[in-house]
């Protein structure tokens, strides 16, 4: 086997060669290079993006979105913790370590692919972590940790011998960009479920939300709509699917919301696994027409940046509904998901 001196994005390498060649662990989706004081050097994730199908069964698998992946901590069962590689990752936001970043695209039983199976997406930069729920494999809901990595597929070749200089000049040019500030790192609240926070059952509501985060965007919007007409808004209706941050539903107050009815309320749906931040409250408020009211409804969760921003003073309050207080209304109300 001939070690790989460089990596190309969109390029097929075996999970050999990237042992090897990143001289990291050979088990686990986590796997690092850590110098003799216990500093790691250098980290790969390694991912796979599910089928339509194994969506549909576990929508819980880690996804790309938006150019960001969102991966789940180690531990296929029970708590996860936020320890040994788990709490490796945010440490790169102090050394800025290179993280490598592969998807496979297909299983060891398809003979046409051989070896190379895992195809480098590019050099990943850390942008936040947070506990959440989800169900495991008994059906039983349990504290996981979830990670997200911006993922950056250029330059699109990266030398090994150079990935440190390479990974501190493309970390720097993001983060003077994107002025993520710690609060944009931060969840607004915490969102596990407990038997407190809602009259409901748990693990129904984290099967609401699983069914949720299993559908199409573009059919998730639709739903939205029809969630609005179940609640009393009239009138309403989705706009043409672009997926470029702007309003997804229009809906106004019916008649049982007399002291508000006919208002305007403009809602951008994002069915997401990633946290939604301040930049995306930010843009809806900039899409809203005059005198009407936004709202964000999402499967996921906001960051503490993206709730301030909601209610910044001298700004249009915009209403944010997270993933789990979707589910609940969506209980609450009885409505289908188809």
């Amino acid at each position: 086997m001939i070690t790989p001196t460089t990596f190309q994005v969109g390029t097929l390498y075996s999970s050999e060669e990237i042992q090897a060649s990143l001289r990291v662990g050979n088990a686990g989706g986590i796997r690092l290079s850590v110098s003799d004081d216990g500093v790691v050097r250098r980290a790969v994730i390694l991912t796979s993006v599910p089928t339509a199908r194994q969506l549909s069964e576990n929508p819980y698998h880690d996804r790309i979105e938006d150019g960001v992946l969102v991966y789940t901590g180690a531990g296929r069962e029970g708590e996860q913790t936020l320890g040994g590689v788990n709490k490796r990752l945010p440490q790169q936001l102090d050394s800025n370590f290179p993280a490598y970043g592969f998807v496979l695209v297909g299983s060891r039983r398809d003979a046409s692919l051989g070896p190379k199976r895992w195809r480098f997406l590019g050099l990943l930069e850390y942008l936040r972590h947070y506990p959440d729920t989800q169900a495991d494999t008994e059906g039983k809901v349990r504290k996981v940790w979830m990670f997200e990595m911006r993922i950056h597929s250029t330059p699109e070749v990266i030398p090994v011998d150079a990935d440190e200089s390479i990974t501190s000049r493309v970390l720097a040019d993001s983060r003077a960009q994107s002025s993520q500030s710690d609060e944009d790192r931060e969840l607004g609240e915490a969102p596990l479920i407990t038997p407190a926070a809602t009259s409901f059952d748990a693990v129904e509501i984290e099967g609401i939300r699983s069914r949720l985060l299993a559908k199409p965007a573009d059919r998730f919007e639709y739903f939205v709509r029809d969630l609005l007409v179940s609640t009393g808004f009239v009138d309403v209706s989705v706009t043409k699917f672009s997926q470029d941050g702007g309003v997804d539903v229009n809906a106004y107050a019916g008649a049982a919301m007399w002291p508000i009815e006919r208002l305007l309320v403009q809602v951008q749906a994002k069915r997401w696994l990633h946290t939604v931040g301040r930049k995306e409250v930010a843009e809806l408020r900039g899409s809203l027409e005059p005198f009407a009211r936004g709202a964000v409804v999402t499967t996921s969760h906001y960051s503490r940046a993206a709730v301030q921003e909601a209610i910044s003073p001298g700004k249009a309050p915009i209403v944010l509904v997270d993933g789990y207080t979707l589910a609940t209304i969506v209980k609450r109300v009885g409505i289908a998901i188809e």
